[in-house]
């Protein structure tokens, strides 16, 4: 048996550091934490010190045993756990479970997980640091008792099953405003105006190039009266200035700006993020990716130095020591960046593609500014105290933009084009000038990446809690994220050309979002509650400085058990003075009277989320309900649009009767977009629905057009013994044959289409099936290697797609590795099936011996 016993969390982490360590060293998993807070009586004793009560993981019974078992044959025991918070505590726990002390117990602690870093921090051990772990043990009962007792107050005051968090509730508080700020935003317009203007070169060609005026103008009456000077004018260039200019590298990566940068360059979510960070970490090839720190060691940037002299030579080189700003970086004491300087190290897409954007904003940090020479040309117009303004950049040394070439957030929308060579006094003839209606836009929703980086800017939260975070207000249901297709919005444009005027109106799509986060009604609704009467915890200058104590505690500054009384003691207070005294609400807003009845029309929050209703329950026909669209809310919903909402019982609109069934049809706005529906819920037979076709609405729907959309799923006839099946699903029409389905093209009617066409279609399908499938595996249907529809190789498994790295040849690719790239784990089934056959014969027992009684 081996000498020493080193133990970590994870046993991706146990398996990389086997690698570098001997004989004398047995490497086990304690499978993240052992033990957590009873959920009897809080799992606090308030009264004495806020001492915490633990229990062991029930799913951890044979980790521990394992455990217990290898210490037992060790003589000393090396706890080797994350070095943030979290693993200290981790370390902490396992040494009060396994009975450890200092006489046969060290802790270590590295950022990277390579040989030399294990080896070294085995040279220089220490013993569990108290006050870190009394910092995530404050930590962990604050956020335990604001929980619980918020949640319990809120069952009993909004709606049941809620639940509330200290710090997430801060940031569903921070979308509510902003979503608020959007509904009361008002766009304004003006008119934004460009000109195309040309000369003779030396050589007597036409050049040409863009300049826009220097203002925006304010309405259509100005840009007509501009334009109308531009006809009778003439222009010429007053100052040509060209300015060298440089752009420096960002700094390597703390949590929070990986998380910002794999949103916006690899479209990651801050979960996927650091999922993916986790998985580079433990197989050793980055730094420990939950850091708010920017600085490099003194090796990292010797390997860097060394890897650009003999990439990109010495011009390019600009040693740099970056310094953390945040005063409570205390998570790590290295940036996240790669732990040698390899660049191939997964085969696995998302991995190898995190990497790289580590490994190129590291060498990136470690280089020269890029410089440019930026102009700018003015141009006079003889009859217009205006001026036209022409930018142009050009890149003279591209620096650090060799390794790591991005744009930063400040400068997304700035656009310099390349300008021909200009002069001053140079005349000028202008061929074209657009005068477009531009309109203002509303504060932009938060995307996860947004909504870390002003988290961190208010200094709420530490890297390790960023992803949690809003990984939790999502499942609660306080906040959504999702895409919402845009509006058309009509515009003006006035256009001037050879010496006329040409207006014309024309039409945009405005608004769409991508991957934002939106509040939901009950989300408003419980921050609006906790707002009211818990002003204190949802103060971010409050959030902020509990952060800040919890950083106190883990430099041994104050006692973590005073720290949670001082807080404690008013807010309990304030909790059982809110239960007494607060009324019921479930954000419920009077909207008027129904005009055919009288009765009275109100919007609440309901059991299944945020309802119209007509009438009380008091009243002597029931209450009538219709549940609101997405794009609706509770604040802003109108009587009008309630009852919309409400026609026919909550159905929709009444079309009409089916001729056969003599069924009721509606046309209403389902969960998935617009829809038709046959009967009513409260009929014995369920309702039948059948989506709308394009260029279809609710409002202009026919009775005709209904009935024929019930005749869709249609089957054509048969194919190859098997049915061909015609119908229109979430996604569009689409033809259905084997088990699999086909899109219809755009001049394909589904209602029209015979069998002839769908077989075309089929044939057609499997052509493409055959020209993209590049391998497949007998013994496992579910996977295979095709072409995605970027004509990229694949792994293609249960319906979804994992990209395979470009230096990767698709066809050498074994079963294994495929399942590697897919990143599945093989489960234990025998061990499942022997745990349930135990089960049984233990009741069976069970019941002969009360019989025998």
């Amino acid at each position: 048996m081996a000498e020493n016993l080193l133990i970590v969390e994870s046993p991706a982490k146990a398996n990389t550091i086997k690698k570098y360590l001997g004989k004398t060293f047995d490497v086990k998993s304690s499978f993240g934490h052992i033990r957590d807070l009873s959920k009897k009586n809080f799992g606090v004793d308030v009264e004495n010190n806020f001492k915490p009560s633990y229990i062991l993981d029930p799913k951890k019974k044979k980790v521990i045993k394992e455990l217990k078992d290898a210490v037992k044959t060790a003589k000393m025991v090396w706890l080797a756990s994350d070095e943030d918070r979290e693993g200290e505590a981790i370390a902490w726990h396992l040494a009060q479970v396994l009975k450890l002390d200092e006489t046969n117990s060290k802790r270590i602690v590295f950022n990277e997980i390579t040989k030399s870093a294990v080896t070294k921090a085995i040279e220089k051990p220490r013993t569990v640091n108290q006050d870190v772990v009394d910092a995530q043990q404050a930590r962990r009962i604050l956020d335990r008792l604001v929980g619980f007792e918020l949640s319990q107050l809120l069952w009993k005051k909004v709606k049941g099953s809620l639940s509330a968090g200290r710090v997430q509730s801060v940031a569903v508080k921070l979308l509510v405003e902003r979503e608020r700020e959007i509904m009361v935003y008002k766009p304004t317009s003006s008119f934004k105006v460009v000109g195309i203007f040309s000369f003779k070169d030396d050589n007597g060609k036409t050049v040409s190039f863009k300049a826009s005026l220097k203002r925006a103008l304010k309405d259509k009456k100005e840009a007509l009266a501009f334009i109308n000077d531009c006809i009778k004018s003439d222009f010429k260039i007053t100052s040509v200035e060209t300015k060298p200019s440089k752009r420096k590298p960002s700094a390597p990566f703390t949590t929070s700006t990986l998380q910002q940068e794999a949103s916006r360059k690899l479209g990651f979510s801050v979960s996927q993020t650091m999922t993916v960070a986790q998985k580079l970490y433990e197989a050793g090839r980055i730094t420990y990716m939950r850091t708010d720190s920017v600085s490099l060691s003194n090796d990292a940037i010797e390997k860097n130095k060394n890897y650009i002299l003999e990439n990109f030579g010495d011009k390019y080189l600009k040693i740099r020591k970056y310094k953390t700003k945040s005063k409570g970086a205390q998570e790590a004491h290295e940036a996240i960046r790669p732990s040698s300087m390899v660049k191939k190290v997964s085969s696995n897409s998302n991995e190898q593609r995190l990497y790289n954007l580590i490994f190129n904003r590291t060498l990136a940090s470690q280089m020269a500014d890029a410089i440019f020479d930026k102009t700018n040309v003015t141009i006079n117009i003889s009859e217009s105290p205006e001026v036209f303004v022409a930018k142009g950049e050009v890149l003279k040394f591209a620096g650090f933009l060799k390794a790591y070439n991005y744009q930063d957030e400040d400068s997304v929308n700035e656009k310099s084009e390349l300008l021909p060579p200009l002069k001053e006094k140079q005349e000028l003839d202008l061929d074209k000038a657009t005068a477009t209606q531009r309109f203002s836009h509303h504060p932009a929703r938060y995307t996860e990446a947004s909504l870390v980086k002003k988290l961190e800017e208010l200094g709420i939260g530490r890297p390790s809690t960023y992803a949690p975070i809003i990984s939790t207000i999502q499942k609660r249901g306080y906040v959504e994220k999702e895409d919402r297709d845009g509006v058309e919005r009509k515009y003006e444009e006035i256009v001037l050309q050879k010496g006329k005027i040409k207006e014309s109106e024309k039409i945009e799509m405005a608004g769409a979002e991508r991957k934002k986060l939106f509040p939901t009604d009950i989300g408003m609704v419980v921050n609006d509650f906790l707002s009211e009467h818990f002003d204190k915890v949802m103060d971010y200058n409050f959030t902020a400085t509990v952060e800040k104590d919890f950083d106190k505690i883990a430099n041994g500054k104050i006692v973590w058990h005073k720290m949670l009384g001082k807080f404690y003691k008013d807010f309990h207070k304030t909790v059982e003075e809110t239960t007494e005294t607060a009324e019921r609400n479930a954000g419920e807003r009077k909207l008027g009277s129904d005009p055919k009845t009288g009765r009275q029309i109100i919007v609440r929050i309901a059991k299944y989320g945020p309802v119209v209703q007509l009438g009380q329950t008091e009243d002597k026909d029931k209450p009538v309900f219709a549940s609101l669209q997405k794009d609706q809310h509770l604040e802003t919903i109108t009587l009008e649009e309630a009852l919309k909402l409400l026609e026919s019982g909550g159905n929709g609109r009444f079309i009409g009767d089916d001729p056969e069934s003599g069924r009721p049809i509606y046309a209403r706005v389902g969960k998935f977009g617009p829809l038709v529906q046959m009967g009513k819920y409260d009929d014995k037979e369920k309702p039948k629905f059948a989506n709308l076709r394009k260029g279809q609405t609710v409002d202009n729907l026919t009775f005709e057009q209904a009935l024929k959309l019930f005749e869709l799923p249609r089957t054509l006839g048969d194919y190859e013994t098997k049915t061909v099946v015609v119908g229109v699903g979430r996604f569009g029409p689409f033809v259905r044959h084997d088990g699999k389905f086909v899109s219809l093209k755009k001049t394909d009617d589904p209602m029209e289409i015979q069998i002839e066409r769908a077989i075309e279609l089929i044939t057609e399908k499997r052509k493409k099936d055959i020209e993209k499938h590049i391998k497949s595996f007998p013994k496992n249907e579910d996977l295979k290697i095709i072409k995605d529809r970027w004509n990229r190789p694949c792994v293609y498994y249960k319906k979804k797609y994992f990209r395979i790295d470009a230096d990767t040849d698709p066809t050498t690719l074994t079963e294994k590795d495929c399942m590697k790239i897919a990143g599945v784990k093989k489960t234990d089934k025998k061990k499942v099936v022997k745990k349930k056959a135990t089960a049984k014969k233990t009741v069976k027992k069970k019941t002969t011996t009360k019989k025998k009684k």
